[in-house]
C-alpha cells in the first residue's frame, strides 16, 4: 500500500499536478501536452491565452505575415522608419528590430514620420511612409516610399525611391498598395481636397509600379455621417484592404484620431467593378469597430493570419486610457467573417479577459507574482483586473525585489512579456531594473496607462537548462507587477 502511495506520488509530481498548496501545476487550455521547453517551478502553470496589449507604446501598427513564416512589424516612431520581425505578433515588441531609414534632416521628408507600412510587391519590399518638411508644417505633408530588393528585409538596404504622388501634389498620408488578383497595382491614400486642413478624403490612383501613380486621383469617400464629423478637421484616414471571395473590404479610421470617438467604418467594392469610378464604392451608414470595454479610440488597423494560416487577427491601436489623445498603445484580437464576406470585428476586447492565442502559435508559461519571492517592500493585494485576482504593488525601495524562479528543459532564448501597470504622478515614466541570473540588469521601460490600466513590457532573454532566476527592482517612479509570461521563442 505505501508503495502504491509513493508511486502515484511522483507520477502527479513528475506530471506537473498536486493536491498541494503551492505547488506546480501545468494546465494546457488546448487540452495537448507538452514541455515547450520549460518545466516550472512553484506556482506556475502552463497557458493557451495572453491579455491583450501587444505593444505598451506605440501607433499605426502594420503587421504583414510574409511566406516564410516571419511577422513583419512597423509603426509609427516619428523620426524615422524602424521595423520588427517576430515569429509570434504576440510577442512583435520584444522581435528583432532595425531602423531602416532615417531622416536626412532636409528635404521634404525630413520630420513627423508617420505611418509606415511594409509590403512585399513584385518579389521586393517596399515601405510607405508619410513625412513633413524641417520645419515641422503639417501642410507640407507627402507619401514617399523605400525599395529593398534583398529577399530578407533584415539583409541589404532599403534605397530612396522618392515621392509618391498624383499629378495635384496635394497634402496626402497614410498611403497604402491594393493588389487585385490580376496583380494590378492602386495607391489608397488620405489626403486634402485643396490647401486647406478642412476635411481628409480618401482618394484612388492607379500605378504604373510599386512607386509610381499613373492616372489622376479619383475621390471614393469623404468625411458625411455624424460619427465621422463630430469633430474638427472631418476625417477619413488609415485605410486598409482586404479581400474575400471577390469582395474587396477597404476599412478605414474616421472621426477625430486624438479622441475617444476615433473607430473604424467600411467601404467595400466587388473585384470585377472599375475601382476608378466612385460609385463602384459603397460606404456602410454605421462603424464596424468602435469603442468598448474600457477601450478607447480604436483606429489605424491591420490585418494579418495566424501562425497556421487558419485564423484572421486585426492588430489595431487605442488610447492607453480615456481621453488620452495621441498616447496610444497597440492591442490584437481575433475577428470572423459576415455572410457578405466583409469582417465582423465585433467590439474590442476586454482588457482584463484573457484572448485566446492564435492558432498555432506558443503556448506560455505564466508565474503569478504573487507567488514570487518578495523583499524589502512588495507585497500582494487584491485587485479584480489582476489575472489571477491578485497583483504585487509596493515596490517602492532601491533594496525592494520581485524574484521569479523558471525550470527550463533545455537552454535556448525564450520571450518574457510582463504584465505591468503604472500610476507614477504626473503620468511619468516608470522603470524597473531586470536582471536574470545575477547577470547585468537591464531597464524596463513601463509606460503611464494609470493604477489598474495594464500593460506588458516584453524582453528576449538567454536561459540556461535548470532553474533560473528572474528579478525585478525598483527603477525610476513607481509600477506594479501582475504576472510575467515565459515561451521559447522559436
Amino acid at each position: 500500500m505505501l508503495t502504491a502511495l509513493i508511486c502515484l506520488f511522483l507520477v502527479f509530481f513528475v506530471n506537473g499536478y498536486t493536491t498541494g498548496d503551492g505547488e506546480a501545476q501545468y494546465v494546457d487550455e488546448n487540452n495537448q501536452n507538452g514541455d515547450f521547453g520549460l518545466r516550472n517551478s512553484s506556482r506556475a502553470t502552463n497557458f493557451n491565452t495572453f491579455y491583450n496589449v501587444i505593444a505598451q507604446d506605440g501607433a499605426d501598427p502594420w503587421v504583414y505575415k510574409h511566406v516564410d513564416g516571419w511577422y513583419y512589424f512597423t509603426r509609427t516612431t516619428g523620426g524615422d522608419v524602424r521595423i520588427w520581425r517576430s515569429r509570434t505578433f504576440t510577442s512583435i515588441d520584444a522581435g528583432d528590430s532595425r531602423v531602416v531609414w532615417r531622416s536626412p534632416n532636409s528635404g521634404a521628408a525630413c520630420r513627423a514620420v508617420w505611418a509606415p507600412e511594409m509590403h512585399y510587391i513584385q518579389s521586393r519590399w517596399y515601405i510607405y511612409f508619410a513625412a513633413t518638411t524641417c520645419d515641422d508644417v503639417n501642410e507640407n505633408h507627402r507619401m514617399f516610399v523605400i525599395e529593398n530588393t534583398n529577399s530578407d528585409p533584415f539583409v541589404g538596404s532599403f534605397t530612396w525611391k522618392g515621392q509618391i504622388t498624383d499629378a495635384t501634389n496635394k497634402w496626402a498620408i497614410d498611403g497604402t498598395v491594393l493588389e487585385l488578383p490580376s496583380s494590378q497595382l492602386y495607391f489608397i491614400w488620405s489626403g486634402w481636397q485643396g490647401d486647406v486642413n478642412e476635411r481628409q478624403i480618401l482618394y484612388i490612383a492607379q500605378m504604373s509600379n510599386p512607386w509610381t501613380i499613373s492616372s489622376a486621383r479619383v475621390e471614393i469617400a469623404r468625411p458625411t455621417y455624424t460619427w465621422e464629423t463630430n469633430h474638427k478637421p472631418y476625417i477619413n484616414e488609415g485605410p486598409q484592404v482586404t479581400i474575400r471571395n471577390g469582395i474587396i473590404s477597404l476599412v478605414y479610421s474616421a472621426s477625430g484620431s486624438w479622441t475617444n470617438e476615433y473607430c473604424l467604418g467600411l467601404i467595400t467594392a466587388s473585384v470585377n467593378s472599375d475601382l476608378m469610378k466612385a460609385s463602384s464604392w459603397q460606404k456602410r451608414v454605421n462603424p464596424i469597430f468602435r469603442s468598448g470595454n474600457s477601450i478607447y479610440g480604436p483606429g489605424h488597423q491591420s490585418f494579418t493570419k495566424s501562425p497556421d494560416n487558419r485564423e484572421d487577427w486585426i492588430i489595431y491601436h487605442s488610447a492607453r486610457y480615456s481621453g488620452s489623445g495621441w498616447t496610444r498603445q497597440v492591442r490584437a484580437q481575433q475577428f470572423t467573417w459576415n455572410a457578405d464576406s466583409t469582417p465582423n470585428l465585433g467590439s474590442p476586447a476586454n482588457p482584463n479577459t484573457p484572448i485566446r492565442i492564435p492558432s498555432g502559435d506558443q503556448l506560455r508559461d505564466r508565474y503569478e507574482a504573487e507567488h514570487a519571492r518578495l523583499l524589502n517592500g512588495p507585497f500582494a493585494h487584491a485587485h479584480p483586473s489582476a489575472s489571477n485576482g491578485l497583483k504585487v504593488g509596493y515596490i517602492d525601495y532601491p533594496d525592494s525585489i520581485v524574484e521569479f524562479t523558471v525550470h527550463c528543459v533545455q537552454a535556448g532564448s525564450y520571450v518574457i512579456v510582463i504584465r505591468n501597470g503604472n500610476g507614477s504622478a504626473g503620468n511619468a515614466r516608470a522603470t524597473h531594473w531586470l536582471s536574470i541570473n545575477n547577470g547585468n540588469q537591464m531597464e524596463i521601460s513601463i509606460v503611464y496607462s494609470g493604477w489598474d490600466m495594464w500593460g506588458t513590457s516584453m524582453v528576449r532573454a538567454t536561459l540556461k537548462q535548470g532553474a533560473n532566476t528572474i528579478t525585478f527592482k525598483k527603477g525610476t517612479n513607481y509600477a506594479e507587477i501582475d504576472f510575467i509570461d515565459v515561451f521559447l521563442d522559436a
